[in-house]
């Protein structure tokens, strides 16, 4: 089997005090930035915070680029545009943020800005929607249900798969890889949206497949070295035996990501970014937290080599 390193002897779980620090760190970040999205005092997408959005089409083409610099340079910076994959072409998606005019008011104002912008052009107007604040408190309680909830899912699936403490272990360090990534996104002043929230549940699914390896590696190890050594030192060989595996997954996922931020588009370039940043992070979970919990969890109350 081809391998990026070779045999490795590194001692990750000797260092897991200096991870779980940094771990900390993170996930009181995270935590913040929750704080400033429940309060509303975070970038919210216009799902969470409320808006306009308006559908229509071009009687021409026109470029994406060209719409957005003109939205942006005619007080609507944060206005969300889309292409719209439908019959009609040159359609497009405008979503902009909650203001004190009304929805009905405010797809006036655009259609008017569109027409002085994009003379000769002319602009139909397909249907109006508004998002109230109240729909935006819904949304979020949902985005964090179904964050929960795939939390706890990962719990019972680890705990039915190999144990109960892989379970705790992996759910604590996928919720660790939700934090960071809302964290950092949070510090890079991106808004918090559905795609973020897609994100995020996408990323539990990928965090868990690289947990489920390092896990399914020490259970075997457990097999045939129950009777030699500790814990802490078969979790480690473990770790060291999946590493070059580890790295391939993580860097070519990486590499695809990467263009997709840098190339992605508007659109997709925050929801890459964030894809990135969680593959990182749980790339990172994997080997610095939730290996390291289980040997916490062992050598406070054993029980595998009993």
């Amino acid at each position: 089997m081809f391998q990026v390193v070779g045999k490795t002897n590194i001692d990750f779980i000797g260092k897991r005090y200096i991870s779980f620090a940094l771990s900390a760190v993170l996930i009181i970040l995270g935590l913040v930035a929750l704080i400033f999205v429940a309060s509303g005092k975070a970038k919210l997408g216009i799902e969470f915070s409320g808006g306009t959005l308006i559908d229509g089409y071009f009687a021409q083409p026109v470029d994406i680029g060209q719409l957005r610099a003109t939205m942006s340079e005619n007080g609507y910076p944060d206005a969300v545009i889309q292409e719209a994959q439908r019959e009609i072409p040159n359609s497009f998606v405008i979503r902009v943020k909650a203001t004190a005019e009304t929805g009905s008011k405010v797809a006036g104002q655009l259609v008017e800005l569109i027409q002085e912008n994009f003379p000769g052009n002319t602009f139909t107007l397909d249907s109006v929607d508004e998002v109230g604040p109240s729909v935006g408190q819904q949304l979020q309680s949902k985005a964090r249900l179904a964050v929960l909830i795939s939390l706890i899912g990962i719990m019972i699936y680890i705990w039915l798969r190999f144990d109960f403490r892989s379970g705790v272990a992996a759910a604590v360090s996928t919720f660790h890889d939700v934090l960071a990534v809302f964290g950092i996104m949070f510090i890079l002043q991106k808004e918090t949206n559905l795609l973020l929230i897609t994100a995020i549940l996408t990323l539990a699914g990928y965090s868990l497949t690289d947990k489920v390896v390092i896990l399914d590696r020490i259970r075997e190890d457990l097999k045939l070295y129950r009777k030699r050594g500790d814990f802490a030192n078969l979790v480690n060989t473990a770790i060291n035996e999946v590493l070059s595996r580890t790295i391939v997954t993580g860097t070519t996922v990486l590499l695809v990501l990467i263009t997709l931020v840098f190339f992605g588009g508007e659109v997709l370039s925050d929801f890459a970014l964030a894809l990135f940043i969680g593959v990182l992070m749980g790339t990172y979970s994997s080997v610095f937290v939730a290996s390291p919990l289980m040997v916490e969890w062992e050598k406070r109350s054993p029980k595998r080599f009993k």
